[in-house]
């Protein structure tokens, strides 16, 4: 389809990078396990959960627009069931946010790990919705919302990783303000 093929290297560039920092997420959440702090468990379903499930969200996004489709609105009805799945989500991730006991978010907190990641998926419905009639800027809204999903789950991961060697008391650091 030519309205991809401008698209190649991006996706190819994106998918990779989400790719590489889903098994980097895995390598990090292995080291923490050697000493977890408690409630863990709890703390990890709320934020280390929904970082892996924006990566991989990138990199099936950036896999599915790969595939040899003959028209966009084969792939438009998958972005628009990828957003129903991520909006679907977020609204868990934000349950799990209120619900956990292990960390009192913030606003940041609020903004990286709830509206954003929410802001993204409903581009990409909103994409979905427009690929008939608008296909270049609905690829510009899917490439929008894969960067800001993957931009999420980097500053995510670093969020989390820097809590458990900077900040938190369980493993040296001091209490986070």
């Amino acid at each position: 389809m030519p309205e991809l093929a401008e698209w190649d290297s991006f996706y190819v560039i994106v998918g990779s990078s989400a790719g590489a920092l889903v098994g980097l997420q895995f390598v990090v959440l292995t080291l923490l396990a050697e000493r977890p702090p408690e409630r863990l468990a709890e703390a990890g379903a709320a934020f280390a959960t929904p970082t892996i499930v924006h990566f991989t969200a990138v990199l099936l996004l950036s896999a599915g627009i790969r595939a040899p489709w003959h028209s966009l609105t084969t792939i438009a009805a998958l972005w628009g069931l990828g957003a129903v799945a991520g909006l679907a989500y977020g609204a868990v991730a934000i349950r799990r946010m209120r619900r956990q006991t292990a960390y009192r978010p913030g606003v940041e907190d609020w903004v990286f790990y709830a509206a954003l990641p929410l802001v993204a998926y409903g581009v990409l419905a909103a994409s979905a919705w427009a690929a008939r009639s608008h296909a270049r800027e609905a690829l510009f809204g899917v490439g929008a919302s894969m960067l800001l999903l993957l931009l999420v789950g980097i500053h995510n991961a670093w969020d989390t990783v820097s809590y458990h060697v900077l900040t938190n008391p369980e493993r040296g650091g001091k209490n986070r303000p």
